[in-house]
């Protein structure tokens, strides 16, 4: 080869090195990590223009060096069909507070209503911080009861004088925690202001969902009570444009994860809309013309779009939409489209637009999609598992980017809350499926007992029943993936929160050798001292069968309470716990790390001091993704 030729095969193979390098470098994608997930930003939707013509929505962006979140808003032109980011003080959503006339004014704010603090009754001692209770109800969720509880007050614009329509009731509208605008409206009359409220107190309220829907006459002062009838959760009072009122109803006293259905009441008559379908209801709203109600519920692993025609005798529940997503909330209606976020195990939530006659979706909000050109995402698959008792389980089985088939991966066992919220296609970030598959672990996912989108069989099963079936439902899930080639049967892991880290507790005393490290974030440990720390009795009284000194429930504290298996436990366990976190109490992860330590069995504690039942900032969140999945590297 002469020297000529040789230069110019250098040059040509440099070259070709060179563009190869330069495709690599524009199709090779990142894999999601903890500080990746937590620069993903998070849309939040706000309302409609009073005109339908602008839908205003919130961006919230973390900022971790601050510990906190920054927001940017924005409006969505319907007609132009583009976003415009503008100031805060620009958002012009619908009031719903204020009369169409402008006479009167909702205004929602704190009433003391009862004496708790020291200073209360010793007022002499300014500086106490001493909280006195002589009934229960004393603490919920994350905060502890201060004598003062959430009202309504009414304003004129006549008189700047505001009028507490729950003047000494020792009652909250909007609901805590969780409750907001959406517990009020007024009646289309404007006579009349309609709302939401739990009228029990002390011990009656911690053993009951018996929540009403109330009426109050701004004239007469009067207060009617529109669900008297029924003694479960009615919520989400909500007039059509032709003036019937719809809400969200369930019927059990107790069980906060009954079947939830849409009633009506029209001309004094209450009537069931969705009694004989099979299934639950997340949330709902109404046509603009007032002759359909949309709603979204689980179906099959997802949630998605329904409608049914509250017009008639008959009663149609129809499914609008199919796919592998969730419709997450249903924002509203702008002509043939419903606007709502929806998520998939893979993206975060954006606002999108189904078309109600054309059936196609747009997206409309983009906020992640440059951090998505960037990340590798994840392949999910659905499987079908038959159980211990023969029937076909749905189990969700998320798969490493890039993923080998020839290889073997750790495989983790992911066990979901509730006990009876959907395992769907939900993006959290927290419990991240495609977070866990980007540091190399498949994710085995079971719609065990207790998934609502199955029937209300299957959703109810769970219920007295925790440490049965659907702990078998687990084991078959995760033994039929372990038959796979690219499972390492040696390498299994377990983890979870809420019931699920009840769940991983329980296991960890009856596995038989299967896993080789366990996770359990804010699980229940120790049914009897749950049962006598916890704030909503109600839960534990349904789910539990009753209290554990009455000798007809020993069940769930005998062969359900994972306390009573630890001298079978043989496993590396990471307990992680919120101290405020009132519904499983900081008891139950003392418990289970006490018992593990004295036991000599491998064990970690992660304790938030300033976190409830979820880990809500950037930080605290960051520590508990490193502190995870060291934990796995380290075990698994």
């Amino acid at each position: 080869m002469t020297r000529s030729i040789f230069v110019l095969v250098c040059i040509i193979t440099s070259y070709i090195g060179y563009a190869q390098a330069i495709v690599q470098n524009v199709t090779v994608k990142k894999n999601l990590t903890p500080e990746l997930l937590w620069q993903l930003q998070r849309v939040s939707p706000i309302d409609f223009s009073k005109d339908g013509s602008k839908l205003f929505y919130k961006v919230n962006i973390p900022q971790v060096d601050s510990n906190s979140f920054d927001s940017k808003y924005f409006y969505y032109d319907i007609y132009s069909r583009q976003s415009h980011e503008i100031e805060k003080e620009k958002v012009l959503p619908i009031n719903r507070l204020i009369t169409p006339d402008n006479k009167y004014e909702i205004v929602l704010q704190p009433a003391k209503v009862q004496k708790v603090n020291g200073v209360d009754f010793h007022p002499d001692l300014k500086k106490t911080t001493a909280q006195i209770y002589t009934d229960l109800d004393y603490r919920h969720w994350d905060t502890w009861n201060d004598g003062t509880f959430n009202h309504i007050f009414l304003k004129s614009n006549v008189t700047p004088a505001l009028k507490d329509i729950m003047s000494g009731e020792p009652y909250n509208c909007p609901q805590k925690p969780f409750g907001g605008e959406e517990d009020v409206i007024w009646h289309p009359n404007g006579n009349k202001i309609v709302y939401v409220s739990k009228k029990l107190a002390g011990a009656q309220a911690v053993t009951s969902t018996n929540t009403d829907i109330y009426a109050y006459d701004i004239h007469s002062g009067n207060t009617e009570n529109l669900t008297s009838d029924n003694k479960g959760y009615d919520t989400h009072p909500t007039y059509s444009s032709k003036g019937v009122l719809g809400y969200l109803s369930m019927k059990r006293d107790g069980y906060e994860a009954d079947k939830n259905d849409i009633k009506i009441i029209e001309n004094g008559k209450t009537i069931n809309l969705t009694s004989g379908w099979d299934g639950t209801v997340n949330q709902f709203i109404w046509s603009n013309d007032g002759n359909t109600i949309y709603f979204s519920a689980p179906i099959n692993g997802t949630v998605q779009l329904f409608s049914v025609n509250p017009i008639g005798a008959m009663y149609k529940v129809s499914q609008i939409t199919e796919g592998e997503w969730d419709v997450q909330s249903i924002i509203g209606q702008s002509g043939d489209q419903i606007f709502v976020t929806r998520t998939d195990m893979n993206h975060a939530a954006e606002i999108y637009a189904y078309n109600l006659k054309s059936k196609a979706w747009t997206q409309i909000s983009h906020v992640n999609d440059a951090m998505y050109a960037n990340i590798a995402m994840s392949k999910i698959e659905r499987r079908y598992v038959t159980t211990t008792d023969g029937k076909r389980m749905l189990v969700w089985v998320i798969l490493p980017p890039n993923f080998d088939k020839s290889k073997k991966y750790p495989t983790l066992l992911y066990c979901q809350g509730g006990p009876q919220s959907p395992l769907s296609q939900f993006y959290s970030f927290r419990w991240n499926f495609q977070l866990m598959a980007a540091h190399g672990y498949i994710v085995v996912a079971p719609n065990r007992r207790g998934m609502p989108g199955f029937g209300t069989e299957w959703n109810e099963q769970i219920s007295g029943d925790w440490g049965g079936q659907n702990i078998q439902d687990y084991l078959s899930a995760i033994d039929a993936l372990a038959k796979e080639p690219y499972v390492d049967a040696s390498r299994l892991g377990a983890v979870g929160a809420s019931y699920g880290g009840y769940s991983v507790y329980y296991l960890a005393g009856h596995h038989n050798g299967r896993f080789k490290s366990f996770i359990a974030h804010d699980g229940a440990f120790n049914l009897e001292s749950m049962y006598g720390s916890t704030e909503e009795i109600f839960f534990v009284n349904f789910d539990y069968k009753g209290p554990y000194w009455d000798g007809k429930y020993q069940k769930a504290y005998t062969e359900f309470n994972p306390m009573r298996f630890v001298d079978k436990w043989d496993t590396p366990i990471y307990m992680i716990q919120g101290d405020k976190d009132f519904r499983i109490p900081t008891n139950q992860a003392l418990e289970a790390f006490t018992a593990a330590q004295l036991r000599g069995i491998k064990s970690k504690l992660l304790f938030f001091p300033d976190e409830n039942h979820w880990v809500t900032k950037p930080q605290n969140s960051l520590v508990w993704h490193r502190e995870f999945f060291s934990w796995l590297k380290e075990t698994l």
